[in-house]
């Protein structure tokens, strides 16, 4: 077996490259703190359910890897995530202030700086918030409830946006 075989038999996933779940916890609970002070974003916030930090938290752990802990604990799917921007209408504005805001945090709090992690981070970023622009625009969920929950690693996205092909 070659080197770089086993190399790559021994990558983790991106779940298990940020730690565990406290971490996602950590992450989020003290971002939401910001959005919920912030003058662009705290509206849209302000009526979140108390348990938004923890669906957040489960979601992005279960895209990164983790346990499916959105998909059984919380009852949740791709589609429901969707389905909880249709209609909200955000702004290029309010979504470049929270990538910025989860940026700033990330850093607070410690998460990996890595540069192969971050890419992965940031990458998963922008590609989450740009399609909660896109569908908060819409006014009836374009997802079906069969689709499955969106997988995110170490590499590229794996071609360009095609709006008919979500």
């Amino acid at each position: 077996m070659s080197e770089n075989t086993s190399i790559k038999k021994n990558i983790p996933t991106l779940f298990e490259w940020v730690g565990d779940m406290a971490t996602f916890e950590m992450l989020f609970g003290k971002f939401y703190e910001k959005v919920l002070k912030d003058d662009l974003l705290g509206d849209v916030f302000k009526n979140m359910s108390p348990e938004h930090v923890q669906h957040v938290s489960h979601f992005v752990a279960e895209v990164f890897g983790g346990e499916k802990l959105y998909t059984d604990l919380d009852k949740g799917s791709h589609s429901n995530m969707i389905g909880h921007h249709i209609g909200k209408m955000l702004t290029e504005e309010k979504r470049q202030r929270w990538v910025h805001l989860l940026l700033q945090t990330a850093d607070e709090v410690g998460l990996k700086n890595d540069p192969e992690f971050r890419s992965a981070f940031v990458g998963y970023i922008e590609w989450g918030t740009r399609l909660a622009v896109i569908n908060s625009q819409l006014t009836e969920n374009p997802m079906a409830t069969s689709e499955p929950m969106p997988k995110w690693g170490w590499g590229e996205t794996g071609g360009p946006y095609l709006p008919n092909q979500n």
